[in-house]
């Protein structure tokens, strides 16, 4: 006989698989006959019990790839790969309450007329940076390309040669220009662009000037830049692409400025030094959803809110609600109501308390000073002083694929595995605790 018609059905391997739904586990069930067949083909054995392991193993792995949350230990604040800003719980419950009902989201209850969904997080972020408007969309490089699509379309806009940055993965100032149909007029060096050089471009179809925040890289050495303040003087509208999303550099909603911020330029000051439009993300330093935030002056963002794209690129009612609590703690000034801003402010002898007490609980880890970092294309260069858990007893790239298994996601340095506390929330010590232990093979001790 056939030994592929001895191969269990579908039906009968599922009813051994868990965890999914009806249609994956069929999926994984398929996937692990066929694999059988095909093995039988060239001459292997296969038995039932081994293709239900397969299919197992199948449905194990989508299980893991699917999103569920993970222990930040690598104490990068705003780790692009494992979702930037955590979202507060404030925020979260509110998106929660409005999302799963209906809401005024594009509707006036005074008048019982049609609303703007702008009226809601877009005005509060605008009020909380000093703007006279705000809107919101699903992230800075569509506040950037909208922005520019609508104000500049078929004319020029002037930038400086050192702000021609590429960000993340691809999205390059040049390109976003591009598309947006404007048309791109350099000056300056690379290193020193001057007023002059501004001043020397300007023409009749000149519609903006553009400041690119080059949050990703720093220069040192004999460089110069014009401030928006000298730039706003010269007619055209100055657009600013913050991208970081500090919303004021003095930061008055912690007790003091952390030393970290230094040179992080805040959308205040871009307002208040006459910046017609700025645009920044809803993810990074704001410490919110992912989301993309216009502020500026009433018409420039009018004009923007008006163009086509604006309904392609627009946010959602859930995204929108979680930001409107996140402006909410800004204006309340007291935006340690955020998760990034409670971690990024933990005092160090705190974290070494909680290093030490995790260290005893697993029993092999050691408490060692570390350098967290912002992130997220944030303040390169600069640390944040930290504390971690360090565990160096055995092979460093193999302990941390373990503590992966167990969703915690660490760093590897000099040969250790090592658990940055900045980024790990007080709650999780106990995840991590049980990770460490798991990963080291001390579970059962």
């Amino acid at each position: 006989m056939d030994p592929r018609r001895a191969l269990p059905s579908v039906d009968r391997i599922m009813t051994r698989l868990t965890g999914l739904p009806h249609a994956l586990l069929a999926d994984a069930a398929r996937d692990a006959i066929a694999d059988a067949r095909a093995t039988i083909a060239t001459g292997g054995d296969v038995d039932e019990e081994a293709v239900v392991r397969d299919a197992a193993r199948r449905v194990e792995q989508q299980q893991g790839a699917r999103l569920r949350p993970l222990v930040n230990a690598t104490g990068v604040l705003l780790h692009t790969n494992l979702g930037r800003a955590p979202v507060g719980a404030d925020a979260l419950a509110d998106a929660v309450r409005v999302g799963g009902s209906y809401s005024n989201l594009e509707f006036d209850l005074a008048t019982g007329k049609r609303g703007s969904r702008d009226a809601h997080a877009g005005a509060l972020l605008a009020r909380a940076c000093g703007a006279e408007a705000g809107l919101v969309v699903n992230n800075n490089a569509a506040a950037v390309l909208l922005s520019l699509a609508a104000l500049a379309r078929g004319r020029d806009v002037v930038v400086s040669r050192g702000e021609l940055v590429e960000i993340g993965g691809g999205f390059r100032v040049p390109e976003i220009m591009a598309e947006s149909g404007c048309r791109l007029v350099e000056v300056g060096t690379t290193n020193r662009t001057r007023l002059a050089d501004y001043e020397g471009a300007l023409g009749a179809d000149v519609a903006l000037l553009l400041k690119v925040h080059a949050s990703n890289y720093r220069m040192i050495g004999f460089t110069e830049t014009t401030p928006v303040a000298a730039l706003a003087g010269l007619g055209p509208p100055v657009m600013v692409d913050a991208g970081s999303g500090l919303l004021d550099e003095s930061t008055p909603w912690l007790s003091h400025r952390p030393e970290w911020l230094r040179d992080e330029p805040g959308v205040r000051q871009a307002i208040d030094g006459g910046a017609g439009i700025v645009t920044f993300s809803g993810d990074k330093l704001l410490g919110g959803p992912q989301a993309g935030i216009v502020v500026g002056r009433r018409d420039l963002v009018a004009a923007v809110a008006r163009h086509p794209l604006a309904r392609a690129v627009r946010a959602d009612k859930i995204t929108l609600t979680a930001l409107q609590t996140v402006a909410d703690a800004y204006l309340a000034g007291d935006a340690t109501r955020l998760p990034l801003w409670r971690m990024a402010t933990e005092p160090l002898t705190s974290l070494r308390d909680r290093a030490q007490a995790i260290a005893e609980a697993t029993g092999n880890g050691k408490v060692v000073d570390t350098e967290a970092v912002a992130g997220g294309g944030s303040l390169p260069g600069l640390g944040i002083p930290s504390v971690g858990v360090a565990l160096d007893d055995g092979d460093a790239d193999d302990t941390a694929a373990r503590l992966r298994e167990h969703g915690v996601v660490a760093r590897v340095a000099d040969g250790m595995v090592v658990c940055d506390l900045r980024t790990v929330e007080p709650g999780d010590d106990a995840t991590l605790i049980t990770a460490l232990r798991a990963a080291s093979g001390r579970a059962d001790e």
